[in-house]
């Protein structure tokens, strides 16, 4: 640097001045105070209710200031960020202030070097470190927010008005609020990362899917029912019972759109066990519970908990009988396939050597087909695989029958009378299948 260009950078120097290191050492506080910010903020939006809690109960140092502020979130939430924004602006302000001394062009350098220490310094070291140690972080830095909250707690209020008026809605008075979606991913995060079991996940995924799911969707269907007429004798129950392995069957009169009640084998054992082998089984039949098809199954079982049955018949929008939904059929949405010693052990999807699956049981719902191998299979007012066959046909299929959707064909295999019985799935296109 010639003496010429040296000039007015040592004058400007020279009037740097014990004020102006005061500023500088403002600055600096300021940068490390945004620090402590960036760490409380991340803290307090990474942590949940249900952990905080967890928390107080191990006795933390802080929880309790910490329960403070997820209970009322979006009040101190907006005070972090107030505060954020004042600092910020202050600590800029003053940088600006003291570089104006040494010419215009310093005053640029000096913002530009401003933004990367807060970046670096006040911003993606300390979120950072935030995210990795956020029960620390959280507890660490709590009544700081408790304190802060207060402080500022009127203009935060008007912050949160003034969000609600411009985005209405849920807006801020109900604090952040997570999609099923989002809980999901965060499910299936936590089990990468070994915080939870698979099958915790796939837990939290079935109940979170539990609320979604109607009685069509998980009943048994009036093709597959096995009902008694009325004038049916007990010894002839007992042995269609004995047969078929279920404990509990609709009984009708006439036909199966006319279900008069309901009979329980034990009912039947005891009647015969008193000698009443040729009683209608009209005499030992229950009262039905009749439920519409479009009933949500978290409603239904928590009902059918009420009124202590098990078993509920699905009636359609014409009051037809559409079908009927057990308990059994509900948890085991819940928690997957329950065998007892009735059940046959059966393989009701098999892999295929040359790729894609042979179904064994097209009833099954494609919604499950596709969580469980992986498939991309179209969804529409059908909610089996068979249904779905019937609806690209529209037609009663025949075995040999091919329906082509996006990335799939599916190859008819059995029908039983009009009911498609058994699918072959073969993948085209080079769709993904399975986990492959």
């Amino acid at each position: 640097m010639s003496g010429a260009d040296a000039g007015p950078l040592l004058a400007a120097a020279a009037r740097f001045e014990s004020s102006d290191i005061a500023l500088l050492t403002i600055v600096l506080l300021l940068i490390a105070f945004g620090a402590v910010l960036a760490i409380a903020e991340t803290a307090i939006t990474r942590i949940s209710r249900a952990r905080a809690a967890a928390l107080a109960e191990q006795g933390r140092r802080g929880a309790d200031k910490l329960l403070e502020i997820v209970e009322h979130f979006e009040r101190y939430l907006n005070a972090v960020y107030l505060l954020v924004l004042g600092s910020q602006t202050v600590q800029a302000a003053l940088t600006g202030v003291v570089m104006s001394k040494f010419g215009g062009w310093w005053v640029a350098l000096g913002t530009f070097v401003n933004v990367v220490i807060v970046f670096v310094v006040a911003e993606a070291a300390p979120k950072t470190w935030s995210l990795q140690h956020t029960d620390r972080a959280a507890l660490g830095t709590a009544g700081l927010v408790v304190a802060i909250g207060r402080l500022f707690r009127y203009p935060a209020d008007l912050l949160i008005v003034i969000t609600n008026v411009i985005l209405p809605g849920k807006g801020l008075h109900q604090g952040p609020f997570v999609t099923e979606e989002e809980l999901i991913a965060l499910a299936g995060e936590a089990a990468e990362a070994g915080g939870i079991e698979e099958g915790e996940r796939d837990l939290i995924e079935s109940i979170i899917d539990f609320g979604d799911t109607v009685a069509r969707e998980i009943m048994v269907p009036r093709t597959d029912m096995v009902a008694f007429a009325d004038d049916f004798r007990v010894a002839d129950c007992i042995e269609i019972a004995i047969l078929n392995g279920l404990s509990r069957f609709p009984v009708y009169h006439g036909n199966v759109d006319d279900i008069v009640g309901i009979v329980y084998a034990k009912d039947l054992m005891r009647a015969e066990r008193d000698d009443r082998d040729d009683e209608e089984v009209a005499e030992l039949k229950r009262d039905a519970y009749f439920v519409p098809e479009t009933k949500r199954v978290a409603e239904l079982l928590r009902e059918m908990q009420v009124h202590k049955t098990h078993i509920a018949i699905v009636v359609d929008e014409y009051g037809g009988t559409a079908g009927l939904v057990t308990m059994e059929d509900m948890i085991e949405e819940l928690v997957g396939e329950i065998a007892d010693e009735f059940d046959t052990d059966h393989l009701a999807v098999e892999h295929l050597a040359a790729g894609g699956f042979l179904v064994h049981d097209a009833t099954i719902n494609v919604d499950d087909l596709n969580d469980d191998l992986d498939l991309r299979l179209p969804e529409g007012d059908w909610d089996s695989l068979g249904g779905l066959v019937f609806s690209e046909l529209g037609r009663v299929p025949v075995v040999g029958d091919l329906v082509e959707v996006p990335g799939y064909r599916l190859h008819v295999v059995e029908v039983d009378a009009r009911r498609v019985s058994a699918v072959r799935i073969d993948p085209v296109d080079d769709q993904p299948v399975g986990d492959e």
